[in-house]
């Protein structure tokens, strides 16, 4: 069945390829981006079943502008999927606070600017999904990857309370973690690299930038499956609340859970009897 698919960072990377299979499929599809003339001309050019519209994701103006806009083009909005993101790469010390700020801005107060714009309409419908785009990073905690880790964890808490507050409205929420796939995440228009400043860091930083840039153009993941995966998602009666995408991020997290349960056993003697200790007689 055809749906109205709202899908943000749609000029390039997973967005281009969420909203060019969507569109394959007979979907009609608001792509959103910073810059709407590459958006449509990165898309084909103007379409039937396209709608354009400027969004910065950290402008909750433009997120409301955006959801009108595909009412008033649409008529409703079915499935929102909050794709747009960043990544600032580093060691902690290295990351400036203003720069932290900015990764969680952009990747965790954008796709919650953006859902709040759409939940009004999904709850008058009684119905409609929101899909947020996290990362492995979001459940497994990596070298480099601190501020980006930070805001993905955050992503993840987000989703996951969120779908017990929207449920009783007929909206659906999944989370979706990639390992590693070829998203243009790693070029340099969606990635800040650190500048070493501190000597201790130096030489790891070095290393660790040549080799994840020497990655871009070769991850495992193909962004054209995941984007088909996420419509799958999207047409099911029971969505997916959490979708592990990818080889890597399946072992991954199958090896954090297996961390977690050892950790919560190791915790048993000292953290499992803190309750209330009635001494009196």
């Amino acid at each position: 069945m055809s749906k109205v698919i709202l899908v943000t960072g749609a000029g390039r990377g997973l967005g281009t390829d969420i909203a060019r299979e969507a569109l394959a499929a007979g979907h009609q599809v608001v792509a959103t981006g910073r810059r709407p003339e590459e958006v449509e001309k990165t898309l084909g050019g103007p379409q039937d079943n396209l709608l354009v519209t400027k969004l910065d994701v950290t402008s909750l103006e433009d997120a409301e502008a955006a959801a009108q806009a595909a009412v008033d083009r649409f008529g409703r909005i079915d499935v929102l999927i909050n794709n747009a993101g960043n990544f600032f790469a580093g060691y902690f010390e290295e990351i400036t606070p203003a720069q932290m700020r900015q990764q969680i801005e952009t990747n965790l107060f954008g796709p919650m600017n953006v859902t709040r714009a759409v939940l009004p309409v999904l709850r008058k419908q009684r119905a409609g999904h929101v899909i947020t785009l996290s990362s492995s990073a979001g459940i497994i905690g990596q070298e480099f990857c601190v501020a980006y880790a930070a805001s993905k964890f955050g992503v993840e808490g987000w989703m996951e309370s969120l779908r017990y507050d929207v449920e009783p409205y007929g909206i659906h929420t999944t989370v979706v973690e990639p390992g590693f796939f070829r998203t243009e995440l790693l070029v340099d228009a969606s990635t800040t690299w650190p500048v070493p400043t501190i000597a201790d860091y130096a030489e790891r930083t070095t290393a660790t930038v040549a080799a994840w840039k020497s990655m871009n153009g070769q991850q495992s993941g193909d962004p054209a499956k995941l984007a088909r995966a996420l419509l799958t998602i999207a047409d099911q009666d029971k969505p997916l609340q959490r979708f592990v995408a990818g080889a890597d991020a399946i072992e991954g997290v199958e090896a954090k859970a297996r961390e977690l349960l050892a950790q919560a056993e190791a915790s048993r003697e000292l953290g499992g009897d803190l309750g209330h200790d009635d001494t009196s007689a």
